[in-house]
């Protein structure tokens, strides 16, 4: 007797890799409106009054009501309706925060009722932010929700085959988004003369990328429909129970995993919001679209790594090998943009420095979330995600503001900044010494805990050494 064998959808990898892309797509717009005011930093303190604790404060936003447990939710939303609800809510709630932070630093919204109405308490900060501050707040649930529903949906579609490979192209195609914005973001803001055009043209991105991964959606029913899943057949030992969470909160290898995430990431996102500005300072006030073009490159250096990290890491494995080669690495690099830079003020240096950072950003992701699927079982991966996302989500939200806020204070006596100040200059030449010592020693901490993590790894044999296919 014959059998007749179906071959499923992610079984096709022209299906599989079309999936990637589809839902790569939606993290793509959305990292370029994450960093779209990140290049205009000097533009928004002239134009709108944003001086670098406000800045700070509106860079922490993104992270408040993830802190405050929605995280939490969203993994339990994920594992309990699945990636395609969870998709589509995370794209829609970046939209909405995109549009009210759009309207909020418009010229328009400066003269209504609402603006005066939020100018009339705290006053350091204008309403032009706090308007923009909610907005992000709202985007800032549904792209962090959306980043661990893209990564449960990849592990789902490329299981047992190239999935460390699909991650590392994911984020490559994620921080391809970062290099398009730093590159468009001040050219778009000095062609129309405001702030409020790169805004616009990411909103209307976000709508672009809701429409990629709503035909993901379709393709994804049509593989539970391959494997017999639907949600009134789903096997009850294997459901999501919230009992499950204890099993997360109380592993070990979890707590590290978290840990080494946090404070490596804190070194990273909060430095792209002030990164550029920081070259404007260190290389004697080039132009905001000069340092765009060369910090621009850090993205591109972890996209272009990346796949070949994740193809490594698929073939070979030492995946907490990697990881501690990425911390190592961060650490010279802040080191020398503290440091080296300010003396030689060199653009070659600037570049280098630049590339190399990316790199590293290439190294830890990539080896980083490949491994947690070897760490807790296949049904709470969504909630074990988004708690880790939660922890990173308390350095990020606070990293930006203590950077701001350590920024302000530490050039409160710099001649250069109060002169610049005193003439109304457009161009404030901040000392940004301190911060980057700052990051670095999140990096010193991040090696101490990645290595702790291989001899773990060691002794209890997580894998995360080995190779993922198998």
């Amino acid at each position: 007797m014959t059998e007749i064998i179906q071959k499923k959808l992610n079984d096709s990898p022209a299906m599989r890799w079309t999936a990637l892309v589809l839902i790569a797509s939606m993290m793509f717009f959305g990292y370029m409106f994450v960093d779209v005011m990140s290049p205009i930093q000097a533009l928004m303190e002239s134009q709108r009054g944003w001086t670098p604790d406000v800045f700070g404060t509106y860079a922490a936003s993104e992270y408040i009501v993830n802190v405050c447990g929605f995280l939490i939710i969203a993994g339990v939303i994920l594992d309990k309706t699945g990636i395609r609800f969870t998709g589509e809510l995370s794209a829609s709630m970046m939209l909405i925060g995109a549009v009210i932070k759009f309207i909020g630093i418009t010229e328009w919204f400066q003269t209504t009722a609402m603006a005066d109405w939020l100018n009339s308490w705290w006053v350091s900060m204008p309403a032009s932010a706090k308007m923009a501050c909610f907005g992000f707040m709202i985007f800032g649930c549904g792209c962090e929700m959306a980043g661990t529903t893209v990564s449960k949906a990849i592990a789902k579609w490329f299981k047992g085959k190239e999935m460390a490979l699909a991650m590392g192209l994911e984020m490559a195609i994620a921080r391809v988004g970062v290099f398009a914005i730093f590159s468009i973001s001040p050219i778009i803001a000095d062609k129309m003369g405001s702030v409020v055009a790169p805004v616009a043209f990411c909103t209307v991105l976000l709508l672009i990328g809701l429409i990629t991964y709503t035909v993901f959606t379709f393709m994804d029913k049509k593989l539970d429909s391959q494997t017999g899943v639907t949600a009134e057949e789903s096997d009850p030992e294997e459901e999501f129970k919230f009992s499950d969470l204890g099993k997360i909160l109380t592993s070990e290898a979890f707590w590290i995993v978290a840990l080494l995430c946090v404070l490596y990431y804190s070194a990273i996102f909060p430095f792209q919001r002030y990164g550029a500005n920081m070259l404007q300072c260190n290389l004697d006030g080039i132009s905001a679209e000069e340092a765009s073009n060369i910090f621009r490159w850090f993205p591109i250096g972890a996209a272009v790594i990346t796949p070949f990290l994740g193809n490594f890491l698929d073939r070979k494995g030492k995946g907490a090998t990697m990881l501690m080669c990425g911390a190592l690495l961060l650490i010279c690099c802040h080191l020398v943009f503290a440091f080296v830079l300010p003396e030689t003020k060199s653009a070659v240096i600037a570049y280098s420095t630049i590339v190399l950072l990316g790199i590293s950003f290439a190294l830890v992701p990539a080896a980083l979330w490949p491994s947690v699927p070897k760490i807790v079982d296949e049904k709470i991966l969504g909630s074990a995600y988004c708690l880790i996302f939660w922890v990173q989500n308390i350095g990020l939200c606070f990293v930006p503001k203590l950077i701001g806020n350590i920024l302000t204070s530490t050039n409160e006596d710099n001649p250069a900044v109060i002169a610049a100040k005193e003439a109304g200059a457009d161009f404030i030449p901040y000392d940004y010494t301190v911060p980057l010592i700052v990051f670095a020693g999140f990096g010193v901490l991040a090696l101490i805990i990645a290595i702790y993590l291989k001899a773990v790894d060691k002794k209890r044999g997580y894998g995360l050494e080995l190779p993922n296919i198998k």
